[in-house]
């Protein structure tokens, strides 16, 4: 169903609106490769996205664009789906999740779409949506099992080609497949040679249980904070296409999308959501084997809802080992506190916040427990401040 010269018309289509995203190199990400990124945040949605979404809308016909289209979303296709239909001036409505972050409600508003939310994840929201189609003779823009959002999706493997034509390993998020599966059409149809790796968050890890079974198959459940990759099933077009074209499907769990996020922030200066880091955690954190290789890692949206950026960044300074939470026991006798505090001043740490509260829970009558939060260095540091803190005879629980 995939013709390489779709791709090719997708880009010209969308060349007058997308912006094509320059390759951003980051040396930070590993030392033992060269990586790149393909900043698809920088996109009007926040996005790629848009690609697909729009891509399709400019091949209905007349007919279909009459009678307005409907989609649904965990926010970032939402937003493509509302600015291709107004562009077109066509009517659009989104079955969103109920639990889509409100950045994202409010932002697919923004750009003309009526919204619908739905109780459950983003498979009950399609459920919905395919309902309404049915009833009211709207036409389904799907996410990501279309051949020609998949030919929209896949332009950005034709731009990295151009970009870096002597690339040798692209990394990119997956959620149903739909940008995966165009970009390894793509690049593999002009050079097989390139590895193309899809990467899928452990809790909604839906296409790496499915080629593992060697069928496509439905998660019972699905929960990450990579909402935006969070599908119970995917594709069948896009389950074949990751079948015959990607090398491989991984996942990484939510304290190394944590970690990620947290390194783009503050290493690359690129803002990205949990769906937009996943390509950049599985490089980070040697999940897949690009050691010596050329590598871009597809940064799929920068959609983060500030609200849980605060939770986000502690997460990402506890994996990387720069928050420490320490609870001891002790006596409660005056000056027990300060010797603590002393101990980690020594060790270089910085004491944020302290409490302390007396317990029943112990064997000694006069004891305490202090908890103590600070800022380290690293996982060694970390390491070497509790094991000073035992040698100095304080109790770690």
């Amino acid at each position: 169903m995939l013709n390489l010269d779709n791709f090719y018309k997708a880009r010209y289509v969308l060349s007058k609106i997308i912006r094509k995203t320059e390759l951003v190199k980051a040396p930070k990400i590993r030392t033992d490769c060269e990586v790149y990124l393909k900043p698809e945040n920088l996109q009007e949605t926040g996005s790629f996205k848009l690609r697909g979404a729009y891509y399709k809308i400019s091949q209905l016909s007349e007919e279909e664009k009459a009678k307005g289209v409907i989609a649904c979303s965990a926010g970032n296709h939402a937003q493509g789906v509302a600015l291709g239909a107004t562009a077109h001036g066509i009517s659009s409505i989104i079955c969103l999740p109920e639990g889509a972050p409100m950045s994202k409600v409010e932002a697919t508003k923004s750009y003309g779409a009526d919204v619908c939310l739905v109780p459950g994840v983003y498979d009950d929201a399609y459920q919905y949506a395919l309902k309404l189609k049915e009833e009211k003779g709207y036409t389904f823009i799907h996410p990501f099992d279309d051949p020609n959002v998949i030919a929209g999706q896949g332009t950005i493997g034709l731009e990295v080609l151009e970009q870096l034509p002597d690339v040798e390993a692209i990394v990119v998020p997956v959620g149903g497949g739909g940008l995966v599966s165009g970009i390894a059409f793509a690049v593999k149809s002009l050079n097989p040679a390139i590895k193309v790796y899809g990467i899928q968050a452990a809790g909604a890890a839906s296409m790496v249980h499915s080629l593992s079974v060697n069928r496509r198959e439905a998660l019972n459940s699905v929960s990450t904070i990579a909402d935006g990759i969070a599908v119970k099933e995917p594709g069948t077009l896009t389950y074949e296409i990751c079948q015959n074209y990607v090398d491989e499907v991984v996942s990484v769990t939510e304290d190394e999308i944590c970690g990620a996020i947290l390194h783009l922030l503050e290493k690359e200066k690129v803002v990205a959501e949990g769906a937009g880091a996943a390509a950049v955690a599985a490089v980070l954190y040697g999940k897949v084997p690009v050691a010596g290789k050329k590598t871009v890692c597809i940064v799929s949206g920068g959609n983060i809802d500030v609200t849980i950026l605060n939770r986000v960044i502690k997460r990402g300074l506890t994996k990387s080992g720069r928050y420490c939470d320490i609870n001891i026991e002790l006596d409660d006798q005056p000056g027990k506190l300060v010797e603590v505090a002393a101990v980690i001043a020594k060790c270089g740490g910085n004491i944020t916040r302290v409490h302390h509260e007396r317990t029943a829970d112990s064997e000694k009558i006069n004891a305490c427990i202090l908890r103590i939060v600070c800022e380290t260095r690293d996982d060694a540091h970390r390491a070497e401040i509790t094991q000073a803190i035992r040698e100095h005879g304080f109790k770690i629980v």
